[in-house]
């Protein structure tokens, strides 16, 4: 049997010798003249299909993204190129710092959450709050840009003297993508800081002063009260406050929407400045005017006495059979000028100002004449401090506010005494008061350390019937309605005063002015507690007392 081998099939092509070929891959060992070397075959036809493929697959991918962009969503993504801007921003200003006269800070900026923008911080002590005021921040957009640039001053010395504090704001230019993403940002413009300023009040006599004036109207019943300083010799205002008032840290920065909401419905009325806005009936405080208008016009000798047994009767004008009666506060017996103005007697003032008897008196004329000259009934001529006006009542006056009735005598009296419609503001009874230490120079007053209140004018009264107002006031403080300032630490000179309100009269404002020291004058002071009752024996003498030993403890330099 006969086998048949079958041979093995090639495993592999004979390779012809032409094929083979030395590429770079080939070693520098190989004897590259015996044809050593690797063999390389061409790309296969599988291999050249599967590139084409991918090649063709990743077009197919690249036109369908073309056409989402371009052609589907093409109308959307345009709207997002469209949004992409350049933005004008601002870069903040830092706001000036505002001190009191002795370099203590009152308002000052502080870091917050947001770095744009600082936090205005304020002093927490009492009774600043309506002299140095607050501020409005700057406000954004939903989209996160400011459509309020500025800080703004709401009240106060904040909002007097805003253009100094807020300096210039800076810009910077901040682009921003489609999602109002920040993506740069420039500084065009730097910002250009406020100015500083120094104010005239001592923010411890202050703190203290409102203090005292919480403290009388808690005890007894108040329900406000305000008080001012001033420096005579230039018109710098040392102190002045006024009761209740509201913080300005919530008011800035409005988060505590619960306390905001009880400012603004508070029948306390914590927004008004009752050293400047509001509007008193004087009562008693107005006499030394009274009598230096006496004094002016020859009505009577300083000297001249006048009896006074706790009342005047006269003829009643409807019914001339009846007479009207004028009381006093109490019987004075027979008193002078000065001693008038120590006991503060009404009868001596009814008297001298409408007239009794054989004395002819002022008349209203010229009482309206010589109250405006110390300023009453006017506005003061410094912004900061030009609030309400006030009125000293004249026959026009009641004609448009009780429907067209005459002015008649007892109008006179009760003017005479700063009753009837005599209405004014503390700022304008320290006002007045510094020029009768002056001897008649009124001057405006002012709230900037170094910045001496302008001249208003020279009242044309002799300097001898000054004396004789200061020597009364001197005695009303030794032996009279001021006794309380009888202290032993400095001599003060004061005139009080009590008014009483409304028809039922059971509600009444407590007055203290007066100045010291008495012999070298420099500082005027006015208290006024609001509408207490009128039975209170505690009043606005009892609050200047604790402010007046308070500061012959801390700051005695005062009294020298």
């Amino acid at each position: 049997m006969m086998i048949r081998i079958k041979k093995r099939r090639k495993a592999a092509k004979d390779i012809a010798p032409d094929e083979i070929f030395i590429d770079s891959h080939n070693l520098p060992e190989f004897d590259t003249q015996q044809f050593e070397g690797r063999l390389e075959r061409p790309i296969s036809r599988l291999t050249l299909s599967v590139i084409v493929a991918f090649f063709v697959l990743v077009l197919m991918t690249f036109g369908a993204k073309v056409w989402a962009l371009q052609i589907k969503d093409g109308d959307m993504y345009r709207d997002r190129s469209e949004n992409n801007r350049l933005r004008h921003t601002p870069i903040f200003a830092a706001r000036g710092v505002i001190y009191d006269r002795n370099g203590i800070e009152l308002a000052w900026n502080a870091p917050s959450d947001d770095p744009d923008i600082a936090l205005r911080k304020y002093k927490g002590d009492p009774g600043l709050t309506h002299v140095v005021g607050y501020v409005q921040y700057p406000s954004k957009d939903s989209a996160g840009f400011y459509y309020r640039e500025d800080f703004e001053g709401a009240d106060g010395v904040e909002k007097y003297y805003n253009s100094n504090l807020q300096g210039a704001n800076g810009i910077k230019l901040v682009e921003v993508d489609a999602h109002g993403r920040v993506q740069s940002h420039n500084t065009m413009q730097p910002p250009k800081e406020g100015a500083n300023l120094n104010l005239s009040i001592d923010s411890r006599i202050q703190s203290e002063m409102y203090r005292a004036i919480q403290h009388i109207a808690q005890q007894v019943g108040f329900s406000g009260g305000a008080g001012v300083m001033m420096d005579v010799t230039n018109g710098e205002i040392i102190a002045m406050t006024s009761y209740p008032e509201y913080d300005s840290e919530v008011m800035s920065a409005k988060t505590d929407t619960a306390k905001v909401k009880s400012y603004l419905t508070s029948t306390d009325k914590p927004f008004l400045d009752r050293a400047v806005d509001g509007l008193y009936t004087p009562g008693s405080i107005v006499k030394p005017y009274m009598a230096l208008a006496a004094l002016n016009e020859k009505i009577i000798p300083a000297s001249q006495k006048i009896l006074s047994t706790g009342s005047i009767a006269v003829q009643n004008q409807y019914y001339p059979d009846l007479q009207t009666i004028f009381k006093d506060w109490k019987a004075h017996g027979y008193v002078d000028m000065r001693q008038a103005i120590a006991v503060s007697s009404d009868v001596y003032f009814y008297e001298i100002g409408g007239g009794y008897k054989d004395l002819k008196g002022l008349g209203i004329a010229r009482i309206e004449k010589y109250m405006k000259q110390f300023g009453f009934g006017e506005k003061i001529e410094n912004s900061f401090f030009s609030g309400a006006v006030g009125t000293v009542p004249n026959p026009e006056w009641k004609k448009v506010h009780f429907d067209g009735e005459a002015w008649n005598l007892g109008n006179t009296y009760h003017t005479s005494i700063g009753q009837y419609g005599f209405q004014t503001s503390p700022i304008q009874i320290v006002q007045a008061l510094a020029s009768i230490v002056n001897d008649g120079l009124l001057r405006n007053p002012s709230i900037i350390k170094g910045e001496p209140g302008t001249v208003v004018r020279q009242i044309d009264i002799p300097a001898d019937y000054f004396t004789v107002i200061k020597e009364g006031m001197r005695l009303g403080v030794m032996q009279g309605t001021g006794i309380s300032l009888n202290v032993p630490y400095v001599e003060v000179a004061s005139k009080s005063g009590t008014a009483e309100l409304g028809a039922s009269k059971d509600k009444v404002n407590s007055w203290m002015t007066g100045y010291f020291p008495y012999k070298t004058p420099r500082y005027a002071f006015a208290i006024l507690m609001e509408k207490g009752s009128v039975h209170n024996l505690i009043g606005a003498g009892a609050a200047m007392r604790e402010v007046l030993d308070w500061m012959n403890v801390n700051t005695p330099e005062y009294f020298k």
